[in-house]
Protein backbone atom coordinates (compact mmCIF):
# COMPACT_ATOMS: atom_id res chain seq x y z
CA UNK A 1 0.00 0.00 0.00
CA UNK A 2 1.54 3.80 -0.64
CA UNK A 3 2.26 5.75 1.96
CA UNK A 4 0.07 8.88 0.34
CA UNK A 5 1.78 11.22 3.57
CA UNK A 6 4.91 9.79 2.76
CA UNK A 7 4.80 10.62 -1.50
CA UNK A 8 3.13 14.12 -0.08
CA UNK A 9 6.18 15.02 1.97
CA UNK A 10 9.27 14.38 -0.78
CA UNK A 11 7.18 16.07 -2.86
CA UNK A 12 7.00 18.81 -0.61
CA UNK A 13 10.81 18.84 0.31
CA UNK A 14 11.71 18.63 -3.81
CA UNK A 15 9.94 21.93 -4.23
CA UNK A 16 11.19 23.21 -1.70
CA UNK A 17 14.51 22.21 -3.30
CA UNK A 18 13.94 23.37 -6.83
CA UNK A 19 12.68 27.28 -5.11
CA UNK A 20 15.61 27.20 -3.18
CA UNK A 21 17.72 26.61 -6.30
CA UNK A 22 16.16 29.52 -7.86
CA UNK A 23 17.37 32.03 -5.58
CA UNK A 24 14.32 33.85 -4.46
CA UNK A 25 13.93 35.06 -1.52
CA UNK A 26 11.89 32.44 0.20
CA UNK A 27 10.10 34.19 2.81
CA UNK A 28 9.45 37.47 0.43
CA UNK A 29 7.85 35.02 -1.94
CA UNK A 30 5.84 33.54 1.05
CA UNK A 31 4.47 36.02 2.64
CA UNK A 32 3.28 37.24 -1.46
CA UNK A 33 1.71 34.34 -1.52
CA UNK A 34 -0.78 34.77 1.45
CA UNK A 35 -1.73 37.83 0.93
CA UNK A 36 -3.14 36.99 -2.28
CA UNK A 37 -5.14 33.91 -0.95
CA UNK A 38 -6.37 36.29 1.94
CA UNK A 39 -7.00 38.46 -0.59
CA UNK A 40 -8.92 37.02 -2.72
CA UNK A 41 -11.38 35.50 0.42
CA UNK A 42 -11.91 38.70 1.59
CA UNK A 43 -12.58 40.03 -2.13
CA UNK A 44 -15.43 37.47 -2.47
CA UNK A 45 -16.81 38.30 0.96
CA UNK A 46 -16.90 42.17 0.48
CA UNK A 47 -17.98 42.04 -3.14
CA UNK A 48 -20.68 39.74 -3.70
CA UNK A 49 -23.49 42.23 -2.93
CA UNK A 50 -21.50 44.93 -4.29
CA UNK A 51 -20.88 43.14 -7.50
CA UNK A 52 -24.73 42.50 -7.64
CA UNK A 53 -25.64 45.93 -7.87
CA UNK A 54 -23.22 47.33 -9.89
CA UNK A 55 -22.94 44.42 -12.45
CA UNK A 56 -26.09 42.31 -12.26
CA UNK A 57 -23.60 38.99 -10.75
CA UNK A 58 -22.33 38.55 -7.43
CA UNK A 59 -19.29 36.88 -8.95
CA UNK A 60 -18.22 39.34 -11.54
CA UNK A 61 -16.24 41.32 -9.58
CA UNK A 62 -14.11 37.98 -8.34
CA UNK A 63 -13.81 36.64 -11.49
CA UNK A 64 -12.14 39.66 -12.84
CA UNK A 65 -9.86 39.62 -9.86
CA UNK A 66 -8.95 35.74 -10.74
CA UNK A 67 -8.04 37.09 -14.35
CA UNK A 68 -6.21 40.29 -12.94
CA UNK A 69 -4.08 38.10 -10.58
CA UNK A 70 -3.37 35.53 -13.31
CA UNK A 71 -1.61 38.43 -15.38
CA UNK A 72 0.33 40.22 -12.09
CA UNK A 73 1.61 36.49 -11.32
CA UNK A 74 2.76 35.98 -15.02
CA UNK A 75 4.31 39.47 -15.22
CA UNK A 76 5.93 38.39 -11.28
CA UNK A 77 7.47 35.56 -13.39
CA UNK A 78 8.76 37.38 -16.36
CA UNK A 79 10.21 39.75 -14.08
CA UNK A 80 11.80 37.29 -11.81
CA UNK A 81 14.09 35.78 -14.48
CA UNK A 82 14.48 39.28 -16.54
CA UNK A 83 18.01 41.07 -15.51
CA UNK A 84 16.24 43.86 -13.97
CA UNK A 85 19.40 45.81 -15.57
CA UNK A 86 17.10 46.39 -18.86
CA UNK A 87 14.79 48.42 -16.96
CA UNK A 88 17.45 51.41 -17.83
CA UNK A 89 16.75 51.21 -21.28
CA UNK A 90 12.57 51.08 -20.72
CA UNK A 91 12.53 53.47 -17.75
CA UNK A 92 12.62 57.19 -19.98
CA UNK A 93 10.05 55.42 -22.45
CA UNK A 94 7.94 54.10 -19.55
CA UNK A 95 8.08 57.71 -18.06
CA UNK A 96 6.43 59.43 -21.38
CA UNK A 97 3.84 57.11 -22.30
CA UNK A 98 3.10 57.49 -17.97
CA UNK A 99 2.93 60.95 -18.63
CA UNK A 100 0.99 60.91 -21.81
CA UNK A 101 -1.61 58.52 -19.89
CA UNK A 102 -1.95 60.85 -17.30
CA UNK A 103 -3.31 63.93 -19.88
CA UNK A 104 -5.37 61.95 -21.68
CA UNK A 105 -7.26 61.39 -18.00
CA UNK A 106 -7.50 64.85 -17.75
CA UNK A 107 -8.90 65.66 -21.36
CA UNK A 108 -11.16 61.90 -21.69
CA UNK A 109 -11.20 60.15 -18.43
CA UNK A 110 -14.25 58.19 -17.07
CA UNK A 111 -15.37 60.33 -13.98
CA UNK A 112 -16.39 58.10 -10.99
CA UNK A 113 -17.13 59.58 -7.33
CA UNK A 114 -16.42 63.35 -8.40
CA UNK A 115 -12.75 62.24 -9.65
CA UNK A 116 -11.09 61.35 -13.28
CA UNK A 117 -8.85 59.02 -12.43
CA UNK A 118 -9.64 55.92 -15.10
CA UNK A 119 -9.73 55.36 -18.85
CA UNK A 120 -11.22 52.75 -20.99
CA UNK A 121 -14.65 52.40 -18.58
CA UNK A 122 -12.22 52.03 -15.70
CA UNK A 123 -10.56 49.39 -16.73
CA UNK A 124 -6.95 51.51 -16.58
CA UNK A 125 -6.09 53.77 -13.74
CA UNK A 126 -2.67 55.70 -15.19
CA UNK A 127 -1.65 57.21 -11.45
CA UNK A 128 -1.44 53.28 -10.23
CA UNK A 129 1.15 53.25 -12.74
CA UNK A 130 2.63 56.58 -12.98
CA UNK A 131 4.19 55.67 -8.94
CA UNK A 132 5.81 52.88 -10.68
CA UNK A 133 6.94 54.38 -13.60
CA UNK A 134 8.34 57.29 -10.73
CA UNK A 135 10.23 55.02 -8.98
CA UNK A 136 11.81 52.80 -11.81
CA UNK A 137 12.58 56.27 -13.61
CA UNK A 138 14.16 58.27 -10.39
CA UNK A 139 15.92 54.48 -9.68
CA UNK A 140 17.79 54.41 -12.85
CA UNK A 141 18.55 58.03 -13.01
CA UNK A 142 19.82 58.45 -9.66
CA UNK A 143 21.86 55.53 -10.13
CA UNK A 144 23.51 57.55 -13.14
CA UNK A 145 23.84 60.70 -11.65
CA UNK A 146 24.72 59.31 -8.51
CA UNK A 147 28.54 61.64 -8.44
CA UNK A 148 27.08 64.89 -9.15
CA UNK A 149 23.91 65.05 -7.17
CA UNK A 150 25.19 67.58 -4.66
CA UNK A 151 24.93 70.02 -7.53
CA UNK A 152 21.92 71.56 -7.74
CA UNK A 153 21.63 71.57 -11.37
CA UNK A 154 21.73 67.71 -11.65
CA UNK A 155 20.73 67.28 -8.37
CA UNK A 156 17.63 68.20 -6.60
CA UNK A 157 16.29 71.03 -9.38
CA UNK A 158 15.77 68.13 -12.21
CA UNK A 159 14.34 66.11 -9.32
CA UNK A 160 12.12 69.26 -8.45
CA UNK A 161 10.58 69.30 -11.99
CA UNK A 162 9.98 65.69 -12.77
CA UNK A 163 8.03 65.30 -8.84
CA UNK A 164 6.27 68.35 -9.66
CA UNK A 165 5.06 67.63 -13.37
CA UNK A 166 3.98 64.59 -12.66
CA UNK A 167 2.42 65.55 -9.41
CA UNK A 168 0.27 68.35 -10.77
CA UNK A 169 -0.93 66.00 -13.40
CA UNK A 170 -2.22 63.97 -10.81
CA UNK A 171 -3.75 66.67 -8.77
CA UNK A 172 -5.52 68.00 -11.34
CA UNK A 173 -7.72 64.74 -11.45
CA UNK A 174 -7.88 65.53 -8.06
CA UNK A 175 -5.70 62.58 -6.64
CA UNK A 176 -4.15 64.57 -4.05
CA UNK A 177 -3.25 61.51 -1.81
CA UNK A 178 -1.19 59.74 -4.83
CA UNK A 179 0.72 62.43 -5.35
CA UNK A 180 1.71 63.41 -1.90
CA UNK A 181 3.24 59.38 -2.22
CA UNK A 182 4.68 60.12 -5.42
CA UNK A 183 6.62 63.42 -3.49
CA UNK A 184 7.54 60.90 -0.25
CA UNK A 185 8.72 58.06 -2.51
CA UNK A 186 11.08 60.75 -4.46
CA UNK A 187 12.23 62.25 -1.48
CA UNK A 188 13.47 59.05 -0.18
CA UNK A 189 15.08 57.95 -3.23
CA UNK A 190 16.70 60.81 -3.87
CA UNK A 191 17.83 60.37 -0.02
CA UNK A 192 18.94 56.74 -0.42
CA UNK A 193 21.03 57.68 -3.39
CA UNK A 194 23.15 60.21 -1.13
CA UNK A 195 21.54 63.35 -2.48
CA UNK A 196 22.83 66.44 -0.41
CA UNK A 197 20.34 66.62 3.06
CA UNK A 198 20.56 70.69 2.74
CA UNK A 199 19.33 71.11 -0.76
CA UNK A 200 16.55 68.19 0.06
CA UNK A 201 15.37 69.85 3.41
CA UNK A 202 14.33 73.12 0.87
CA UNK A 203 12.87 70.80 -1.47
CA UNK A 204 10.94 69.20 1.31
CA UNK A 205 9.35 72.68 2.33
CA UNK A 206 8.51 73.68 -1.00
CA UNK A 207 6.75 70.87 -1.56
CA UNK A 208 5.09 71.34 2.17
CA UNK A 209 3.66 74.86 0.90
CA UNK A 210 2.60 73.08 -2.48
CA UNK A 211 0.87 70.79 -0.85
CA UNK A 212 -0.80 73.20 1.20
CA UNK A 213 -1.89 75.53 -1.51
CA UNK A 214 -3.49 72.40 -3.25
CA UNK A 215 -5.63 71.70 -0.52
CA UNK A 216 -6.78 75.31 -0.14
CA UNK A 217 -7.38 75.15 -3.99
CA UNK A 218 -9.03 71.92 -4.25
CA UNK A 219 -11.99 71.63 -2.27
CA UNK A 220 -12.47 67.54 -1.99
CA UNK A 221 -9.39 67.59 -0.36
CA UNK A 222 -10.11 70.67 2.44
CA UNK A 223 -13.55 68.78 2.79
CA UNK A 224 -11.69 65.86 3.72
CA UNK A 225 -9.22 67.50 6.18
CA UNK A 226 -12.17 69.18 8.05
CA UNK A 227 -14.17 65.97 8.27
CA UNK A 228 -11.05 64.21 10.11
CA UNK A 229 -10.34 67.16 12.26
CA UNK A 230 -13.91 66.64 13.20
CA UNK A 231 -13.69 63.58 13.92
CA UNK A 232 -10.45 63.40 16.29
CA UNK A 233 -12.96 65.44 18.10
CA UNK A 234 -16.25 63.75 17.50
CA UNK A 235 -16.11 60.84 16.37
CA UNK A 236 -19.92 60.96 15.75
CA UNK A 237 -19.01 64.25 13.35
CA UNK A 238 -17.01 63.00 10.55
CA UNK A 239 -17.74 62.37 7.19
CA UNK A 240 -20.43 59.05 6.82
CA UNK A 241 -16.96 57.20 5.85
CA UNK A 242 -15.11 57.52 8.74
CA UNK A 243 -18.67 56.80 11.24
CA UNK A 244 -19.53 53.39 8.72
CA UNK A 245 -15.91 52.11 8.96
CA UNK A 246 -15.11 52.95 12.45
CA UNK A 247 -18.59 51.33 13.83
CA UNK A 248 -17.46 48.15 10.87
CA UNK A 249 -14.25 47.62 13.26
CA UNK A 250 -16.00 48.13 16.06
CA UNK A 251 -18.31 45.66 15.45
CA UNK A 252 -15.91 43.18 14.59
CA UNK A 253 -14.28 43.20 18.35
CA UNK A 254 -11.65 40.82 19.06
CA UNK A 255 -12.03 38.11 17.20
CA UNK A 256 -14.48 39.54 14.59
CA UNK A 257 -18.07 37.98 13.15
CA UNK A 258 -17.01 35.17 11.04
CA UNK A 259 -15.93 35.50 7.07
CA UNK A 260 -19.03 36.16 5.72
CA UNK A 261 -20.80 37.95 8.28
CA UNK A 262 -19.90 41.26 7.61
CA UNK A 263 -23.01 43.48 7.88
CA UNK A 264 -21.75 47.10 6.92
CA UNK A 265 -20.54 45.73 3.67
CA UNK A 266 -24.46 45.71 2.68
CA UNK A 267 -25.38 48.32 5.78
CA UNK A 268 -23.91 51.65 3.63
CA UNK A 269 -20.10 51.22 3.95
CA UNK A 270 -19.02 52.88 0.41
CA UNK A 271 -17.05 50.80 -1.74
CA UNK A 272 -16.39 47.76 0.22
CA UNK A 273 -14.32 45.63 -2.26
CA UNK A 274 -11.88 48.51 -2.75
CA UNK A 275 -11.52 51.57 -0.54
CA UNK A 276 -12.55 49.82 2.54
CA UNK A 277 -12.14 46.30 2.52
CA UNK A 278 -9.86 46.38 5.49
CA UNK A 279 -13.02 47.92 7.61
CA UNK A 280 -14.10 44.70 6.06
CA UNK A 281 -11.87 42.40 7.12
CA UNK A 282 -11.74 43.78 10.55
CA UNK A 283 -15.35 43.49 11.43
CA UNK A 284 -14.99 39.90 9.93
CA UNK A 285 -11.69 38.63 11.79
CA UNK A 286 -11.58 41.16 14.92
CA UNK A 287 -8.16 43.12 15.92
CA UNK A 288 -6.53 39.88 15.67
CA UNK A 289 -7.33 39.31 11.85
CA UNK A 290 -6.60 42.72 11.40
CA UNK A 291 -3.34 42.63 13.03
CA UNK A 292 -2.45 40.01 11.19
CA UNK A 293 -2.85 41.61 7.91
CA UNK A 294 -0.81 44.57 8.80
CA UNK A 295 2.17 41.98 10.23
CA UNK A 296 1.60 40.46 6.80
CA UNK A 297 2.81 44.08 5.27
CA UNK A 298 5.59 44.72 8.14
CA UNK A 299 7.21 41.10 6.95
CA UNK A 300 6.98 42.50 3.66
CA UNK A 301 8.81 45.82 4.37
CA UNK A 302 11.26 43.58 6.07
CA UNK A 303 12.47 41.34 3.66
CA UNK A 304 12.30 43.84 0.78
CA UNK A 305 14.58 46.51 2.68
CA UNK A 306 17.03 43.66 3.45
CA UNK A 307 17.00 42.50 -0.33
CA UNK A 308 17.91 46.24 -0.72
CA UNK A 309 20.70 46.07 1.71
CA UNK A 310 21.83 43.06 -0.15
CA UNK A 311 21.80 43.97 -3.42
CA UNK A 312 24.66 43.38 -5.80
CA UNK A 313 24.67 48.02 -7.14
CA UNK A 314 23.07 51.39 -6.08
CA UNK A 315 20.44 50.70 -9.15
CA UNK A 316 18.85 47.22 -7.05
CA UNK A 317 19.00 49.17 -3.60
CA UNK A 318 17.24 52.20 -4.90
CA UNK A 319 14.91 49.93 -7.13
CA UNK A 320 14.13 47.25 -4.19
CA UNK A 321 13.84 49.62 -1.36
CA UNK A 322 11.16 52.07 -3.74
CA UNK A 323 9.04 49.64 -4.71
CA UNK A 324 8.68 47.68 -1.48
CA UNK A 325 8.05 51.40 0.45
CA UNK A 326 5.63 51.98 -2.26
CA UNK A 327 3.76 48.96 -1.02
CA UNK A 328 3.85 49.08 2.46
CA UNK A 329 2.76 53.20 2.80
CA UNK A 330 0.27 52.39 0.38
CA UNK A 331 -1.11 49.09 3.04
CA UNK A 332 -1.11 51.58 5.49
CA UNK A 333 -2.52 54.74 4.33
CA UNK A 334 -5.65 52.76 3.27
CA UNK A 335 -5.40 50.55 6.96
CA UNK A 336 -5.06 54.36 8.36
CA UNK A 337 -7.89 55.92 6.48
CA UNK A 338 -10.27 52.90 7.94
CA UNK A 339 -9.57 53.43 11.59
CA UNK A 340 -9.88 57.60 11.24
CA UNK A 341 -5.99 57.76 11.82
CA UNK A 342 -5.57 60.12 8.64
CA UNK A 343 -8.01 61.80 6.19
CA UNK A 344 -9.64 59.99 3.44
CA UNK A 345 -7.50 59.06 0.66
CA UNK A 346 -8.44 56.47 -1.79
CA UNK A 347 -5.76 54.85 -1.69
CA UNK A 348 -6.37 50.53 -2.74
CA UNK A 349 -5.04 47.78 -0.24
CA UNK A 350 -2.23 46.03 -2.43
CA UNK A 351 -3.33 42.62 -3.52
CA UNK A 352 -6.53 42.56 -1.64
CA UNK A 353 -8.48 45.34 -2.69
CA UNK A 354 -10.54 44.88 -6.32
CA UNK A 355 -8.78 46.73 -9.07
CA UNK A 356 -6.63 45.73 -11.86
CA UNK A 357 -4.08 48.17 -12.29
CA UNK A 358 -2.76 48.09 -9.06
CA UNK A 359 -2.60 44.18 -9.15
CA UNK A 360 -0.90 43.66 -12.01
CA UNK A 361 1.48 46.84 -10.82
CA UNK A 362 2.26 45.52 -7.48
CA UNK A 363 2.66 41.77 -8.13
CA UNK A 364 5.24 43.69 -11.90
CA UNK A 365 7.14 45.22 -8.58
CA UNK A 366 7.20 42.28 -6.46
CA UNK A 367 8.69 40.22 -9.34
CA UNK A 368 11.57 43.26 -9.67
CA UNK A 369 12.50 42.73 -6.13
CA UNK A 370 12.69 38.89 -6.09
CA UNK A 371 14.59 39.27 -9.66
CA UNK A 372 17.22 41.43 -7.19
CA UNK A 373 17.35 38.97 -4.47
CA UNK A 374 18.14 36.35 -7.49
CA UNK A 375 21.11 38.17 -9.09
CA UNK A 376 22.46 39.13 -5.28
CA UNK A 377 22.32 35.72 -4.44
CA UNK A 378 24.19 34.38 -7.77
CA UNK A 379 26.96 37.60 -7.20
CA UNK A 380 27.77 36.28 -3.97
CA UNK A 381 27.94 32.57 -4.53
CA UNK A 382 30.46 33.70 -7.73
CA UNK A 383 32.31 35.52 -5.27
CA UNK A 384 32.34 33.06 -2.99
CA UNK A 385 33.34 30.30 -5.32
CA UNK A 386 36.31 32.56 -6.81
CA UNK A 387 38.19 33.02 -2.84
CA UNK A 388 37.51 29.35 -2.24
CA UNK A 389 39.45 28.20 -5.73
CA UNK A 390 42.97 29.86 -4.62
CA UNK A 391 42.76 27.88 -1.28
CA UNK A 392 41.54 24.44 -3.00
CA UNK A 393 44.43 25.05 -5.18
CA UNK A 394 46.86 25.13 -2.66
CA UNK A 395 45.08 22.02 -0.80
CA UNK A 396 45.74 20.35 -3.78
CA UNK A 397 49.32 20.89 -4.26
CA UNK A 398 49.64 20.59 -0.77
CA UNK A 399 48.60 16.82 -1.00
CA UNK A 400 50.52 16.20 -4.30
CA UNK A 401 53.75 17.65 -2.71
CA UNK A 402 53.34 15.36 0.89
CA UNK A 403 54.50 12.30 0.63
CA UNK A 404 52.85 8.86 1.40
CA UNK A 405 53.81 7.15 5.12
CA UNK A 406 54.26 4.20 2.15
CA UNK A 407 56.32 6.48 0.48
CA UNK A 408 58.16 7.16 3.25
CA UNK A 409 58.83 4.00 4.51
CA UNK A 410 60.26 2.86 1.25
CA UNK A 411 62.89 5.32 1.56
CA UNK A 412 64.26 5.20 4.96
CA UNK A 413 64.53 1.61 4.37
Amino acid sequence: MIDKTGLEKKKFRKNLRTLLKLNVDIPYIMVTAIILVVGIIFLYSSSWDYSLQMYDSETYMFKRQILWILIGLTMLLIMTFVDYSYLKKLALPGMFITIALLVLVIFFGDESLGSVRSLVNGSITPSEAAKFAVIVYLSVWLNAKQDVLDKPKFGVLPLAIMLIGVGALIALQPDLSTAITIFILGIMLFFLAGGDMKELTIFMVLVLIGALIAFQVYGVAQTRVDSYISGLRDPLSTSDHMVRSVEAIVNGGLWGKGIGNSSAKVTGLPVPPTDSIFAVIVEETGLVGGSFIILLYLILLWRGLKIAMEAKDLLGTLLAAGLTFWIVIEAFINAGVMVNLIPVAGNALPMVSFGGSNMVVTLTSIGIVLNISRLSKIEKAKKERNQDAPDDMRRSEWRRRKPSTRSSANIES
